[in-house]
């Protein structure tokens, strides 16, 4: 561990209040100014404004920001392929030819899901599974021109991320094996989606980079080395991995060449959570061989790393790159589910030429988890080079700004109860990212399933 004064950077408090809601309290320690290397210089501001009740009861954002929904679970795709599936989740955003944007969009549907993501000739997986991602093509206005399944037969596509020839890693959260749930494959594996042209890509699992339950990936743009995170369910929790490819950079269909899978290695760290001040930085990091990334018979995270052992965490989820770094999300820790230690919610940044790891960010604990703000999920970098995060967490769900200053402010807030008067329930956001041009920002509400488009006077 290099040498880092503990607390080195105050705890910020910042109290949110939107129109007709309950204040919401965020907490954090670290400089998020740390997060945006590599990227443009941010105009100093705290938001756009309180965010203003929608009578409609679906999304409440600030004065002069509209949005439209695309699209909604249980509609038709225009594909006339069946309905639009359930559990929207991860999603990315693709320039298309005069303008067009194509959006790639995962649902996160498990054997129970209300409404399947459609079978169709040559791009399902296992027909059992009821996964897979739905596609979406905008003209310049952002009008729907069309809507049709991108792949099909997988099972709990949660996040991903996506590759610098523009195509979409989707990542299947689950380790069942074919005759578990009924399905009649292996699952747990990386897909790639192209969004223009799915029958491109077909339904072809990237079995070098893993069977785990995967969450998401960040490709460096300078070596294809891609980083995976795994949001493991029970303790031993999931690890932070590295693939290695033997086609770097080598575009659409090279990641099915092979390569690599490692793991990595805090030296004397074998839980993140203890990790507790901001700052705090290890140098030296290993990256260890997987010993079977197949898991045929042991999940990665229990295999035999050798007698140093290899680093877990709790709940590793969002994952993107930035200049010459890779940040990764651990959402939560709770000592009562086995983590080590309790947080509400880190940031980590890994400098692969330095080989260094650092929490950056700390949400908590003087939030209180009972509020909005905690457990954040998502992460993309937003159209005025600040950050937009999803919040995965108890309470009315949002999604906040992140500014280089370290303003953080609410973005928008989901309105869309699906408890009770008595226990009232939102629907999480996920897949936050912006259009090519930055002036438009899609969102998904996990459930009911709905995909919308914000726009308005973006910075």
């Amino acid at each position: 561990m290099s040498s880092a004064p503990a607390r080195r950077l105050a705890t910020r408090r910042q109290v949110l209040a939107g129109s007709g809601a309950t204040a919401v309290s965020i907490a954090f320690a670290g400089a998020f100014s740390e997060l945006f290397e590599g990227t443009a210089a941010t105009r100093g501001h705290s938001g756009y404004g309180p965010l203003v009740p929608d009578p409609d009861g679906l999304l409440d954002l600030p004065k002069g920001f509209r949005y439209r929904v695309l699209s909604r679970e249980g509609d038709r795709l225009r594909s006339g392929e069946g309905p639009v599936p359930s559990n929207h989740d991860g999603m990315a955003a693709f320039a298309g030819h005069r303008g067009r944007v194509h959006l790639v969009r995962n649902h996160e549907n498990r054997v129970t899901a209300k409404i399947a993501v459609p079978a169709v000739d040559g791009l399902t997986y296992d027909p059992m599974g009821k996964g897979g991602c739905t596609a979406l093509e905008l003209d310049s206005r952002g009008a729907v021109l069309g809507e049709r399944v991108a792949i099909a037969g997988t099972a709990v596509n949660c996040a991903g991320g996506r590759t610098p020839w523009n195509t979409w890693l989707t990542c299947e959260e689950t380790e069942d094996r074919a005759g578990t749930n009924g399905y009649t494959k292996d699952h747990g594996f990386i897909f790639e989606v192209d969004g223009a042209d799915p029958h491109r890509t077909g339904a072809v699992p990237l079995t070098a980079m893993g069977r785990f339950q995967h969450e998401a990936i960040a490709i460096d743009p300078n070596n294809g080395i891609v980083y995976e995170t795994e949001d493991a369910f029970e303790k031993p929790f999931g690890l932070f991995y590295r693939f290695l490819p033997e086609k770097p950079l080598g575009g659409t269909g090279s990641l099915r060449a092979g390569g690599e899978l490692q793991a990595m290695r805090v030296p004397g760290v074998p839980d993140l959570s203890v990790i507790q001040e901001t700052g705090a930085s290890f140098d030296r990091i290993e990256w260890v061989p997987v010993p079977d990334p197949q898991a045929a018979g042991t999940p990665i995270r229990l295999q035999d790393f050798g007698p140093k052992g290899i680093t877990h965490a709790q709940k590793l989820e969002g994952c993107y790159w930035g200049g010459s770094s890779v940040y990764f999300v651990s959402s939560f820790a709770q000592s009562a589910a086995g983590s080590a230690a309790d947080h509400f919610g880190q940031v980590w940044r890994y400098e692969p030429k330095r080989r260094r790891l650092t929490l950056v960010v700390v949400f908590g604990p003087g939030t209180d988890v009972q509020l909005p703000g905690e457990s954040p999920d998502n992460i993309c970098l937003a159209s005025d080079s600040g950050l937009m995060v999803c919040e995965d967490g108890n309470g009315a769900q949002h999604v906040f700004g992140v500014t280089r200053s370290g303003e953080v402010y609410a973005m928008a807030r989901g309105r869309q109860n699906i408890g009770t008067p008595q226990e009232p329930e939102w629907g999480e956001f996920a897949g936050v990212t912006f259009a090519p041009d930055g002036g438009t920002m899609f969102v998904n509400c996990y459930t009911p399933g709905t995909t919308f488009a914000v726009t308005g006077p973006w910075r």
